[in-house]
Order: structure tokens, then sequence, then C-alpha cells
């Protein structure tokens, strides 16, 4: 397990439930929350890509709603919490506005095994680590004691 503390494996649960709820409303199983240096939740978002917009991920939403009502400075301390580990299309918005670290519980090699066990179709968009779209971005993942739970949410969608 990658070392995290009590406090980020808190708002990871709280990505986890989110996820959960992503997948009881018809959506891929994807939860993240935004939390500023203070430790306070400042944002938080599930999936919806359901409605036919594949760009609704948690992720992008929570990268766009920072840049529209934090400070840069402000954005930079933040620390974006999420059940998966980014996507290219989120991690360049990550980067792009600027936001903190990143701590996801499951990675996207992780993600990838699930889904071809699964029998569900290639992505349209290369799976690549965070670390290879964005190289500035601090991150922390997977967790390993949250992949059963999250391999469950992922199985239950694409059952």
């Amino acid at each position: 397990m990658t070392d995290v503390s009590a406090e980020d494996l808190r708002h990871l649960r709280r990505c986890v439930q989110l996820a959960a709820e992503a997948v009881d409303a018809g959506d891929e199983p994807f939860g993240s929350v935004l939390v500023g240096a203070d430790g306070a939740v400042l944002a938080e978002d599930r999936n919806r890509v359901s409605g036919g917009d594949a760009t609704r991920h948690p992720e992008f939403a929570l990268a766009r709603w920072a840049a529209r009502n934090l400070p840069a400075a402000q954005r930079a301390t933040a620390t974006v919490y999420t059940s998966g580990e980014h996507c290219p299309m989120c991690a360049a918005a990550h980067a792009w506005v600027g936001l903190g670290r990143i701590v996801f519980a499951t990675s996207v090699g992780q993600l990838g095994g699930w889904l071809a066990e699964l029998g569900v179709p290639a992505a349209p968009v290369a799976p690549l680590p965070i670390a290879q779209v964005a190289p500035g971005v601090d991150t922390v993942g997977p967790v390993q004691e949250l992949a059963g739970e999250i391999r469950d949410l992922h199985a239950r969608a694409h059952a």
C-alpha cells in the first residue's frame, strides 16, 4: 500500500462513496474531492458521462470549478482525491489550471486490467499514467486497501 495519512484515506473513502453513487445513477464508477490546504472540502463530484458527454469526468469538473473559483495560489496548494487515477484529459486539465497534488485510490494499470477481464472495449484515449501527461504534478497512489471495493464497482457498472 502506498503511504497515505488518515486524512487522505478519509477523503479517498468519500471518493469511493461518490463512485458508488455514480454507478447507482447509471454512470461509470468515479468520484473525486477537491480539498484545500487547510483540509476543508472545497468541491466534490462524480462521473456523469451517461448523458452522452464523455468529458463529464469528476476530475475535469473539479479542475474547471477550481479555475473559476480559486486564485492560482490556492489552487496550487489544493489536493484532488480520486477513486481512479486521472485519464490524460483530466491530468492535462489538472496541470493547466495549476492544481496541487493528486491522491488516487487505483491506477490506470489496475483499471485497464479489470476492464479487460470484464470484456469492456478499450477507451478511445490511451491509458497513460498522470506522470506521463503532467510530469510536474505530485501524485500518491494507488492505495491497495481500496482496490477490491473499486473493482467491484466497475464489475457492477459493466454487468
